[in-house]
C-alpha cells in the first residue's frame, strides 16, 4: 500500500499581521472614526486577579490574534448593567447593533484600551447623528462600560472561549453496534481494558477528539521505520522526516541519519494510528456521533 507522505511533511512557518487576523474573523473597520482628546486614566483598573478566567486554549488563541489583555470579568458585568438602558436601545443589549451600529466593530471601541478614547465620544455623542451625549457619566462608569464592549469583542474573536452544546445526540445502541462491527473500534480496543471508565476521565468532546484526532490527543508512540538498502541491509529507528526524496530517522542509539530515496530503496513505516488517519475520510456524521455517545456511556 503507498505511503501518504504528505502527513510527514514540515510546514512553513507563516507571518499573519493583527489586520488579516482580524479581518479573517469579520472584524472589519467600519464604524466611527473620530480624533479624540487625551483623558485621565479612569477610576476602575482591570486587575490581573479579577480578570476573565480562561482556559489554556483561550489563552493561546488571545495571544496568536493579537487581541491584547483579556477583559475584567467583575468591571465588565457592571458596565452591562449600564450599557443595556444607556447605550442598548440603540445599539442592542448586546453591542451587536440594532438602530445604532454594531460596535464589535468600531475603531473607537477597537482602540480603546481602558475607556480613555470612549470616554469623550460617550460623553459628548453625536447629536448631528441621532447619538446623544451622556456627559453625566463618571470616569468610573465610563471605564465599566469600555470594559464590558471590550469584553463583547474579546468572545466574538477568540473562537477558544466557544462552548461546544449539545455534543451527546447520537445513538448510543448505534454506537456500540459500529463499535464492534462496521467500525472495527474493539480489534484494537475494548470497553473492559482500555477504555474502561472512559467517560470518567474525559468530556464527550475530549472522546470525541481522542478518536478523530489521536495524535493530538494524549501520548502516542512515535512512528517506526526501516529502510531496506540496495545491499539487503536494513536500518530501523523512530522516524523524524519522510517526502518523495529524503527519509531520516533515529535509530536505538540515537544516531540521526538522512538517506536520500534512490531507486532500490525500500521504506515501510509502521505508524499505529495509521487505522484512526483512515477513517477519518470514512466517518459519517450519524457514526461520529453515535460512536461519542456509546463511548460517554462508559462511566
Amino acid at each position: 500500500m503507498p505511503i501518504d507522505h504528505s502527513i510527514w511533511s514540515k510546514s512553513l512557518p507563516r507571518t499573519i499581521s493583527l489586520a488579516s487576523r482580524m479581518a479573517a474573523l469579520g472584524l472589519t473597520i467600519l464604524a466611527w472614526s473620530v480624533a479624540v482628546p487625551a483623558q485621565e486614566q479612569p477610576a476602575t483598573q482591570p486587575t490581573a486577579a479579577s480578570q476573565t478566567q480562561e482556559s489554556a486554549n483561550a489563552a493561546r488563541m488571545r495571544q496568536f490574534l493579537g487581541l491584547g489583555r483579556a477583559p475584567d470579568a467583575k468591571i465588565a458585568a457592571e458596565g452591562a448593567k449600564l450599557f443595556g438602558p444607556t447605550c442598548g436601545f440603540c445599539h442592542g443589549a448586546n453591542a451587536r447593533g440594532g438602530a445604532g451600529p454594531d460596535l464589535l466593530r468600531s475603531p473607537v471601541v477597537l482602540d480603546d484600551n481602558q475607556g480613555e478614547v470612549l470616554g469623550p465620544v460617550i460623553r459628548k455623542g453625536f447629536p448631528d447623528k441621532g447619538m446623544p451625549g451622556f456627559p453625566a457619566l463618571t470616569d468610573e462608569q465610563v471605564s465599566q462600560i469600555a470594559e464590558f464592549l471590550h469584553e463583547q469583542v474579546y468572545l466574538a474573536a477568540n473562537r477558544g472561549t466557544y462552548q461546544v452544546q449539545n455534543i451527546v445526540t447520537g445513538n448510543p445502541k448505534a454506537g456500540e453496534a459500529y463499535f464492534n462491527g462496521e467500525g472495527g473500534c474493539n480489534t484494537c480496543h475494548s470497553p473492559s481494558a482500555d477504555l474502561a471508565h472512559i467517560a470518567s476521565k474525559l468530556k464527550p468532546l475530549e472522546i470525541q477528539n481522542a478518536f478523530l484526532y489521536p495524535a493530538a490527543v494524549g501520548s502516542h508512540p512515535p512512528p517506526q521505520v526501516t529502510v531496506t538498502l540496495k545491499d539487503g541491509s536494513a536500518i530501523t529507528g523512530t522516524l523524524k522526516y519522510l517526502d518523495d526524496f529524503y527519509v531520516s530517522l533515529n535509530d536505538s542509539s540515537g544516531n540521526y541519519s538522512s538517506i536520500e530515496l534512490e531507486q532500490g530503496i525500500k521504506v515501510s513505516v509502521e505508524d499505529k494510528l495509521t487505522f484512526h488517519r483512515m477513517m477519518l475520510e470514512k466517518y459519517t456524521d450519524a457514526q461520529v456521533h453515535d460512536l461519542t455517545a456509546y463511548l460517554a456511556t462508559l462511566k
